[in-house]
Formats: structure tokens, C-alpha cells, sequence
């Protein structure tokens, strides 16, 4: 329910993109059409409902909102699936390399990933995140096929259970209480610091 594309749909709804105050260089880059900066437009008017009518009005406000989508779309994590695979097979964990380019009067961003030497997969995006995100989605379609097929995460190991930790041994000396004295020290006396006349 709660993802970029999700919120980020639910901003094109209020057509919070024409509202965004941005920079000259953003805004003519395309920026009020970034998923990310709707998607966070989009939290922020839900927070200011939270702030000004409270939990329940905030509540049923994103959920007849989300309710009113079409189709919510899916927030396909192929970053973290190719990391799985990469690690299982290769032993390596994927890096990214990542460039933009201007296109026209927007930026268009290239990334190709790699786990060792070979490049697996290259993608474009308008942002550096959703340009990685295809990268790894083609890198995960060469190397396993379908990308629909995959499982979303491996089920989680089970853990053994851990032993009780043992008790400490009580050494002779340590069981005898040692008493300490208590000695008053004296209060230095407190002067000003302007006149160095001693203060009540």
C-alpha cells in the first residue's frame, strides 16, 4: 500500500506536481513529474491532514484515496532480488556505476551494473534510483528469466535457539563486602568573575 509508485499515483490524483515549489533547473528538468518528489508531496499533505484533523481523519483520507486508484501499482524491489541472486551465485554483491545526461529540456540518467568485471544489465531512468532499479531488473531477466516468476524474498532462516548464559563463579575475596569511607570535601569558594568579590 505504502510505496513510491503508489503514493506517487495518489499525488497525479490531486495534481500535486503543479503545486510543488521548485528550483528553475528542476522544474524544467521535469521535476514535477519525479515519482519521488510526489510520492513525498504526497506524505507531507497526509502528514499536515494528521497535524490539523488527528489519526482517524489521516487514516480514512489515504484509504479513500488509495481505495479510488484504478490499480495500485506494485513497488517492484529488482535492487534487492539481484543482490540475492548475484551473492548466491557469484558471491559478489552487485555495484552500480550511474551517469546523467540532459535530454532535450530534462535529465535522463544511465546505469549498468556489475557483480566482478561483467556488466549484467544496463537501465535509464529519470532519476538515479529508478535507472538503477531497471538496471537490475534487466540483470535479473538474463540471469534467471522471468522476473515475475521470482520469489520476493527468501523465507526467513530459523534461528537456533541460544543456551542460558552461565552463571558467574563467586570468587572467596568477592564475597567479603569491602566498605569504602566516605570523606567531605571542601566547597571552593565561588568569586566573580568581573570584580573577584566573593559571591553569597
Amino acid at each position: 500500500m505504502v510505496n513510491t509508485n503508489t503514493l506517487a499515483q495518489l499525488a497525479e490524483q490531486l495534481d500535486l506536481g503543479s503545486y510543488l515549489y521548485l528550483g528553475k533547473g528542476i522544474a524544467k528538468g521535469g521535476g514535477r513529474n519525479l515519482k519521488s518528489l510526489l510520492a513525498n508531496g504526497f506524505e507531507a499533505v497526509l502528514g499536515a491532514v494528521f497535524l490539523d484533523a488527528g489519526y482517524d481523519a489521516a487514516y480514512h483520507y489515504y484509504l479513500d484515496r488509495y481505495r479510488s486508484l484504478p490499480s495500485p501499482v506494485r513497488d517492484e524491489n529488482f535492487k534487492g532480488r539481484l543482490q540475492q541472486v548475484a551473492q548466491e551465485r557469484f558471491g559478489e554483491t552487485p555495484v552500480y556505476d550511474s551517469e546523467g545526461a540532459r535530454v532535450g529540456n530534462r535529465r535522463e540518467y544511465t546505469s549498468v551494473v556489475f557483480a566482478g568485471a561483467e556488466p549484467l544489465g544496463t537501465g535509464h531512468g529519470a532519476s538515479k534510483q529508478e535507472a538503477e532499479q531497471d538496471a537490475a531488473r534487466a540483470a535479473l531477466e538474463s540471469l534467471v528469466g522471468s522476473v515475475k516468476e521470482m520469489p520476493a524474498a527468501k523465507p526467513a532462516r530459523q534461528t537456533r535457539a541460544r543456551r542460558a548464559p552461565r552463571k558467574k563463579r563467586e570468587s572467596p575475596q568477592a564475597a567479603t563486602p569491602v566498605q569504602a569511607e566516605v570523606v567531605p570535601m571542601p566547597m571552593p569558594e565561588v568569586r566573580s568573575r568581573q570584580f573577584g568579590e566573593p559571591i553569597d
